[in-house]
């Protein structure tokens, strides 16, 4: 019996040990054929921004090309159920940000299971959120704002991304803790909102720091706070939200995804290259002067991180009683 079990365990070491250069060969031999990471939303945000940053940076480390795919629309979820059904040998990644956790709540039937049909890669970087305004409005503080909300109620709009980002839910939560009664104006992306900002259509929006410092430096936006917990070492001159009285904290993060059943291995080397990336100094200095912080780290602890903002994002929708189709 013992004889036997031995004899057993041998032939299954044996196996195990001659399944490791299979799994190191199929890792080294992976991709071969261009890597396709999929963006969720319009050219122009800083999540489309970090991913061309980071594949420029893989296809050097990649041997074979990396191509950004935009593909925009229903608050991201066309791009991610895009990749949600490719197959696992179809290279195809793609970048999420903080909508993809709110979506589980917010969209009534996604088209792809969140934790089910994707698995986490590796998260990239953050932005930290700005609520700016245009310069017409008169606002400067929110105590401003709250006087011409409640002197104008449901005249004031907000911009945001599109329905279920980032900053559709900053501006929820703004008018939950404030008390007062804003518009949703949803767009395609911060790109085109920026835009309309910029151009007094809208009143107001929580947006990515990076891209609305110049315009706030310039006058062309009135900063009206920081959505940051301390004073953001980007902008130690702007007061956060929660000096103001009201503790709302926004950002953007991005990080990247895998269809369900992309091995192991290649889930493990696009980890391991997304991080070298992320230690570049071209993707570092960028990434100062963007003013953008690197989220580096594993994909059990994107994971955990993913888990985490879709509690976030709950409380919010349900206490708003936001719901959407996509």
């Amino acid at each position: 019996m013992r004889s036997s079990i031995s004899r057993r365990s041998l032939l299954q070491a044996g196996t195990a040990l001659g399944a490791w250069p299979m799994l190191a060969g199929a890792q080294s031999a992976w991709p071969a054929k261009p890597v396709h990471l999929v963006v969720p939303f319009p050219p122009g945000g800083t999540t489309d921004f970090v991913t061309r940053l980071i594949g420029t940076e893989l296809s050097k480390t990649l041997g074979q090309p990396v191509i950004i795919d935009n593909k925009p629309g229903a608050g991201t979820v066309i791009g991610v159920d895009f990749v949600a059904k490719s197959a696992p040998d179809s290279g195809n990644f793609v970048t999420v940000a903080n909508s993809f956790c709110a979506n589980q709540t917010l969209v009534k039937k996604l088209p792809y299971d969140t934790t089910k049909d994707l698995r986490p890669v590796a998260l990239m970087g953050m932005s930290e959120h700005v609520l700016a305004t245009h310069p017409s409005s008169g606002l400067k503080t929110l105590a401003d704002l709250r006087a011409a909300a409640k002197a104008k109620p449901g005249m004031l709009s907000y911009a945001s991304f599109g329905n279920g980002t980032s900053a559709h839910l900053s501006g929820e939560l703004l008018k939950q803790q404030m008390g007062i009664d804003l518009v949703h104006v949803p767009y395609k992306g911060q790109g085109p909102a920026l835009t309309d900002l910029l151009g007094g259509q809208v009143t107001m929006m929580f947006g990515n720091w990076p891209e609305f410092r110049s315009h706030v430096q310039a006058g062309k936006l009135v900063a009206l706070g920081m959505a940051t917990k301390q004073r953001s070492v980007y902008a130690p001159d702007i007061p956060t939200l929660a000096e103001q009285g009201v503790p709302v904290e926004s950002n953007s993060w991005n990080g990247l995804l895998a269809p369900a059943a992309t091995p192991d291995a290649v889930v493990q080397r696009m980890n391991a290259e997304v991080n070298r990336a992320l230690a570049s100094p071209t993707v570092k200095a960028a990434f100062e002067k963007g003013g953008i912080a690197s989220l580096s780290g594993t994909p059990a602890q994107f994971a955990e991180f993913i888990q985490s903002e879709i509690a976030k994002y709950t409380e919010v929708i349900r206490k708003g009683n936001i719901t959407l189709e996509a």
